[in-house]
């Protein structure tokens, strides 16, 4: 439109009915809204397989929901692009971009509820939904030196209403025992000098669950530096998979060996993950692993996590760079 056309249209507004200037209104919001839509249609792609049965024979077949649906040659089944993913069946497409524009900030749930002008149900719906895929997003292969150490949260009930094997805490709350205990959940990152991150929780902490973690993630020739003597759950768990262990003692201030083995990326990364996850007030230990995987995210991608890009890394669409 012309600036001169646009200047009437402003203009005319003012001789216009209430009822009028409210269509005006709806019909712009409308529109608004289908340019999201398709924004959202864009970022999604097109499937080129079945998800139903992988069959790469299919075919258009309308529309439904603001999606182009799909129809399989092979078992005869309907889809979209979101069919078997994590967004599969969530309302309002046209207000997913704006909900995630403040995602990497770590918004409030009742924050994004109020600005998104959906209720704070389905804002935490939508939250762990759209962090689903994005919390299985981690470094496959790590090798050279390599760093590791445990990390442990308070273990949370939070949100559950009933059958609580201990009283309820209000905003985190404090555990009951100083130092670690049942009380506490340990979670093992792993981090080489590249950038490449993984993390776990641990059932137990010990070499058992530790060797799981490290031993289809190590490449052979890589050194694990890690704190603690050679009698620890890691030391142990490097001898049994068979890579090379350097252990750093904290305790006594042997904090670097040879001058290059040492621990202080994966404990700086700790850092930054406890200041992170205090905004939230206590996480829920079964959603632990989702916050794992959004501040991984946050790491791998910093001030490039947009809005577009946390939905393809939603929908399975993107993978990281180590991996």
């Amino acid at each position: 439109m012309k600036k001169c056309t646009f200047q009437r249209c402003l203009r005319a507004v003012d001789s216009m009915t209430s009822a009028q200037r409210h269509e005006l209104k709806a019909t712009i919001e409308h529109r608004d809204k289908k340019d999201l839509v398709a924004e959202v249609v864009s970022l999604v792609g097109t499937p080129t397989a079945c998800p139903h049965c992988h069959n790469s024979e299919i075919r258009p077949w309308g529309h439904a929901a603001g999606l182009p649906r799909f129809r399989c040659r092979g078992c005869k089944r309907t889809f979209n692009a979101l069919t078997n993913t994590p967004l599969s069946g969530l309302h309002h497409k046209d207000r997913w971009l704006f909900f995630l524009e403040k995602f990497s900030e770590g918004e409030s749930v009742r924050k994004a509820a109020w600005r998104c002008g959906i209720n704070t149900k389905a804002a935490f719906l939508w939250r762990h939904r759209f962090l689903a895929l994005p919390a299985c997003l981690k470094a496959r292969k790590e090798s050279g030196i390599v760093e590791t150490d445990e990390t442990w949260f308070l273990r949370s009930y939070k949100g559950q209403r009933g059958d609580l094997p201990r009283r309820a805490r209000k905003r985190g709350g404090r555990a009951a025992k100083r130092g670690l205990s049942r009380e506490q959940v340990p979670v093992l990152v792993v981090r080489d000098r590249s950038g490449a991150t993984s993390d776990a929780i641990l059932p137990k902490d010990n070499h058992r669950e530790i060797k799981a973690v490290l031993e289809p993630l190590l490449a052979r020739d890589a050194v694990l530096c890690s704190d603690g003597g050679g009698k620890g759950p890691i030391a142990v768990a490097a001898r049994e998979i068979g890579v090379a262990h350097r252990a750093v003692n904290l305790n006594k201030g042997i904090r670097v060996l040879a001058g290059v083995y040492h621990i202080q990326s994966a404990n700086a990364y700790h850092s930054r993950l406890k200041e992170w996850m205090r905004r939230f007030h206590g996480v829920a230990t079964k959603y632990l692993d989702h916050y794992l995987g959004w501040r991984r995210m946050i790491e791998a991608f910093g001030e490039h996590l947009n809005s577009a890009l946390w939905l393809t890394l939603s929908i399975g669409h993107h993978e990281l760079q180590h991996e």
